[in-house]
């Protein structure tokens, strides 16, 4: 959680008692309506769009495009219910974006849904967990999304999904941030898919400002204050400037994910 001048400014009423309950309602409808609403487009309009004539891409393209309109509305509903306020900055960064490494910090639990709400043409790699659960299966499978499987055929598959023009969104933590730290330590996997498939990476900082739907927390456990995410789009970090040629695929991974370590540790200590 962020402790910085966002946190001291935007400061959220803590609900207690009864006046807690109307929120509890809403939080805990909202993950059910978008768990039945996964398994039913799974099982009828994103089929649909993904045999619907057109080249392999094109039917991909309708899928993300789908999956990023319900992502939205589900944002909305979290909006409207008062789970989490959205202070998007610089996100016209991210609309525009084209077969980039995305990678962010994982304060909560619907990072990944607020990114692709905010993304068209987003992918993600999907731990073999959600390919077996019948409320998700269909839409990571419509999509285009890539299971973690081995290495080298993780890495083909990420190559061939960025060449495509798709984003692929990375959490370098691999799991959401502990409370009460700034950031986990970083993986080094978002830094080695990007020097071996030779793709650029946009950075986005997810600032929140009270603790809530983390890792030590049950997806029903609603926060009873509001959190404001603040989504900062950085500048574009090239690959180029991490040229394997210098020391080896390694070594510049690890250079990288140190750099990426600090640039999020730097932006959240603000």
């Amino acid at each position: 959680m962020s402790t910085g001048k966002f946190a001291l400014t935007d400061t959220a009423v803590k609900l207690t008692g009864a006046a807690y309950i109307p929120r509890w309602i809403g939080g805990v409808s909202c993950y059910i309506t978008f768990g039945i609403g996964g398994l039913l487009s799974s099982l009828t309009i994103l089929p649909l769009l993904r045999f619907w004539p057109g080249t392999e891409l094109a039917r991909i393209r309708r899928v993300q495009k789908a999956v990023h309109i319900m992502f939205r509305g589900f944002v909305h509903m979290l909006t409207w219910t008062g789970v989490i306020k959205l202070n998007p900055i610089e996100t016209e960064r991210l609309s525009s974006a084209k077969g980039l490494v995305v990678i962010a910090n994982h304060p909560t639990l619907v990072d990944v849904v607020v990114l692709i709400s905010l993304m068209p043409n987003a992918g993600c790699i999907v731990k073999q967990g959600i390919w077996r659960n019948p409320f998700m299966r269909g839409v990571v499978a419509c999509a285009g999304y890539i299971p973690n499987r081995g290495a080298e055929l993780l890495l083909e598959d990420c190559k061939q999904v960025l060449e495509s023009g798709t984003n692929l969104i990375i959490f370098p933590e691999g799991t959401r941030t502990v409370l009460g730290t700034c950031i986990n330590d970083f993986a080094r996997g978002a830094a080695n898919i990007a020097l071996r498939t030779k793709t650029d990476l946009l950075p986005v900082v997810l600032r929140t400002n009270a603790p809530g739907l983390s890792k030590q927390q049950a997806w029903y456990e609603i926060p009873r204050r509001t959190i404001g995410m603040r989504v900062e789009v950085g500048e574009t970090i090239r690959h180029i400037r991490y040229d394997a040629n210098v020391g080896g695929d390694a070594k510049m991974a690890r250079q990288l994910t140190r750099d990426l370590e600090d640039y999020f540790k730097t932006n959240l200590k603000k």
